[in-house]
């Protein structure tokens, strides 16, 4: 077998190896369906964080926690920006926190 063959046939395999290790990683981190359970909409639980924090909600996540599924939601409020936890099951506010500026942001590179 030539030197070319063999690259090949190197290549292909790694390619078969990866692409099946990134549809079982997928698999498992794919939370998108897990929102089609949820008792409660993602509209219902932005509102909800935006009553809390008396602000606008910027972002929104939903997110496996140690409280079980969960709605993270940014709010603005003011010249404050607060994480809001809304339970996915009952609609109530877990947690809210203000929002302290991300040191590590000072260190990103623009895309």
């Amino acid at each position: 077998m030539n030197r070319f063959s063999k690259f090949f046939l190197l290549a292909a395999g790694i390619a078969a190896a990866s692409t099946v290790a990134y549809a079982a990683h997928g698999v498992m981190e794919n939370d998108a369906m897990s929102i089609a359970k949820a008792n409660i909409p993602l509209a219902q639980a932005v509102t909800t964080a935006e009553l809390h924090a008396h602000g606008k909600a910027s972002r929104a996540e939903y997110e496996n926690s140690k409280h079980g599924w969960v709605y993270d939601v940014e709010v603005v409020s003011g010249a404050k920006v607060f994480d809001v936890k809304v339970d996915a099951d009952k609609g109530t506010v877990i947690s809210s926190d203000e929002d302290k500026a991300d040191r590590d942001d000072d260190n990103d590179k623009p895309d």
